[in-house]
């Protein structure tokens, strides 16, 4: 990472130190109200069709399991209705249902 050096003396910031502060001035200016700053709303489902998701991706309950590590066991539970996917799961299911190749993809490297 490149450091840059400033007219303050010995002090040297590098490159991720001034993008933080400038993403900091950002947020601040947008909270004041200065700036509008571009803004995406995530609405999650309440419930998750998982099985739907498996079914559709062509896989068995291990193997779908064992591509996007998830406890097999859990995954049954999920799809008989005995227990529920938490919020940050749905966004993972989500994102399967939608790219799976992306995640599989991200999950390989």
């Amino acid at each position: 990472m490149g450091v840059r050096t400033l007219n303050t003396g010995t002090k040297r910031r590098t490159r991720l130190g001034m993008a933080l502060e400038q993403s900091a001035k950002e947020i601040l200016a947008h909270v004041k109200g200065e700036v509008k700053m571009p803004a995406r709303r995530i609405v999650l489902p309440d419930e998750v069709d998982v099985k739907r998701i498996r079914t559709r991706a062509g896989m068995s309950q291990a193997e779908f399991a064992q591509a996007f590590c998830i406890n097999p066991r859990t995954l049954q539970e999920w799809e008989q209705g005995r227990r529920k996917p938490d919020a940050t799961t749905r966004a993972y299911l989500a994102v399967i249902a939608k790219n799976r190749e992306a995640v599989l993809n991200a999950l390989a490297s």
